[in-house]
């Protein structure tokens, strides 16, 4: 037993000795030390895969939110945003009124109707009296006379189609009788050619301004123009009237660029950009870039007031030299979405609210329906600026820039202390990643709005004048060549601006094409601020 014991004692012993050698404790520690690698490798694709899966379902959700749920980007509460007070009031009144016309009887209950509005006092009226006959103006009890004792009215408006005429130009020729017996070659006389925006041709200025308006200010495509005037017998092509459209937006294009100098002066310009369409065009991805200045709707004085203008400019790429080439020099302020193109430029860019906004309610989409999160809470703190913003409205500038030194930037403190907390959390693949993050990196522009009164929180304003074209492209589709796109962005400068600064289209287009037909060399006479026509 003592030999065993002995033997199993020295075997022990050996094997002790063997694990314990330096080279297999080595071993054992690159065994373990790969085996917390591969614990580590395999965490990282979990949480890779799981970042995966994550970004899978927020997209799902938000496609599905896109095909099937509301589109509005307004809050529940955005209604109500100045009116906490007496909107709780207006709900107890509301119950009040509620329980009391539930025991009120049915012959005091009274509904508001709605009142249609008067038509305009200015309209030419052709009126018509319904009145009844001799016999029944007596009285059925005694056979009396009946006196007037009031009258009813009642108003319809008749809708007199368009009408079209030929003005036919005849100029007399003179020339001398005697001259012609004796032999000696005379000078016939005639009056000159009236000037014609495009000569030799039958189009008027109303004609064009017509034509223009249809279709840069509502839509209506050069083919179904074409369907209207075969309507009413005239044989207008639309080649002719493309043509046309060429002709018009070169006569304009002194004005343009006039305004684009006057663009170039102002200290805060908005942009914005939108892919178009060329057939024939060496790049497929072509865009219309859309500057602009002042204001969303005209001021009430014109006269007084900086201006409005809204320019488009076309190229064939998003490159930032298209906004460079654009604003030479220009070292105002210049309100823009989060497109690094426009850093390109001398201007010193301010950033949009609504674009980070924006990534804030995507990420609300994608979240489980029923449940709030983070980005609840950036929405409802950005609200807060924009209730701001709207108390603020109709103040002067150094007004405003006094209220978001006291009331905005604390709320913007607050703001950037959550993004820079909730970063740490929130990977960039995720939606409210991308929101967050994107908050961040636009951080040193979002704040730049407090700097100046006469800067806005968002780019709403460039946002709200590109719409037109946006909406005009869904019914044309594209442009066919790069001068009918470079053509339409000088008419819908014209048409935009003139819309901007309170005046008719048509009035506006008319008068530039009579008087650009003159050929005259000043042209700040034909500014829509310094036009005497009919505002809106």
């Amino acid at each position: 037993m003592s030999f065993c014991a002995a033997h199993f004692d020295k075997m022990r012993s050996m094997q002790i000795a063997s694990i314990t050698s330096p080279n297999n404790v080595n071993k054992l520690k690159e065994l373990l030390t790969q085996k917390d690698d591969l614990i580590k490798q395999k965490n990282a694709e979990i949480e890779t895969l799981k970042l995966r899966y994550q970004s899978i379902l927020e997209q799902f959700r938000l496609a599905q939110h896109q095909q099937f749920g509301k589109s509005s980007e307004i809050s529940a509460d955005q209604l109500a945003l100045f009116n906490e007070a007496e909107q709780i009031q207006d709900d107890i009144s509301t119950a009040e009124q509620a329980a009391t016309i539930d025991a009120a009887p049915a012959s005091v209950i009274t509904r508001n109707r709605p009142k249609r509005q008067p038509l305009p006092k200015d309209l030419p009226r052709e009126i018509i009296i319904h009145d009844i006959s001799d016999a029944d103006k007596l009285c059925s009890c005694c056979g009396g006379d009946l006196h007037k004792m009031g009258e009813e009215k009642s108003e319809q408006l008749e809708f007199i189609p368009a009408q079209i005429k030929v003005i036919e130009h005849i100029r007399p020729q003179y020339s001398c009788r005697q001259c012609e017996q004796t032999g000696v070659q005379t000078q016939i006389k005639i009056a000159p050619v009236p000037a014609s925006p495009i000569p030799k041709s039958f189009a008027t200025p109303s004609l064009l301004s017509q034509i223009i308006c249809s279709k840069y200010q509502y839509s209506l495509p050069l083919y179904r123009q074409e369907n209207f005037f075969q309507q009413i017998g005239i044989d207008l092509s639309r080649q002719t009237m493309a043509d046309w459209m060429l002709k018009c937006a070169a006569l304009f294009m002194p004005l343009y660029e006039r305004l684009h100098a006057i663009l170039l002066q102002q200290p805060v310009i908005h942009a914005d950009e939108t892919p178009l369409t060329v057939i024939h065009e060496d790049k497929t991805n072509c865009y219309m870039w859309l500057y602009c200045c002042g204001r969303d709707a005209p001021p009430d004085d014109i006269k007084n007031k900086p201006p409005n203008i809204v320019l488009y400019d076309y190229h064939n790429s998003r490159a930032a030299a298209c906004a460079k080439h654009f604003l030479p020099d220009f070292e105002g302020y210049l309100q823009v979405d989060g497109y690094v193109g426009y850093e390109q430029t001398s201007a010193i860019l301010v950033g949009c609210w609504a674009h980070a906004r924006r990534k804030f309610i995507e990420a609300q989409k994608t979240q489980v329906k029923g449940k709030t999160g983070k980005a609840n809470w950036a929405i409802n703190h950005i609200q807060k600026l924009y209730r701001l913003e709207l108390e603020i409205k109709n103040k002067t500038a150094d007004e405003k820039y006094c209220a978001r030194q006291q009331h905005a930037r604390p709320l913007l403190d607050e703001f950037k202390i959550w993004l820079d907390k909730s970063a740490q959390h929130h990977p960039p693949q995720t939606a409210i990643g991308k929101a967050i993050h994107y908050g961040l990196n636009q951080w040193p522009k979002l704040i730049r709005y407090i700097e100046n009164g006469n800067l806005s929180i968002d780019n709403n304003r460039a946002e709200r004048a590109v719409k037109p074209f946006v909406i005009g492209r869904k019914n044309w589709l594209f442009s066919n060549t790069k001068n009918g796109a470079q053509a339409s962005a000088i008419l819908y400068s014209i048409c935009e601006t003139a819309k901007a600064n309170g005046l008719i289209p048509f009035d506006y287009l008319n008068y530039l094409l009579e008087e650009l037909a003159k050929k005259p060399t000043d042209l700040d006479y034909l500014l829509p601020w310094n036009v005497a026509l009919t505002r809106t």
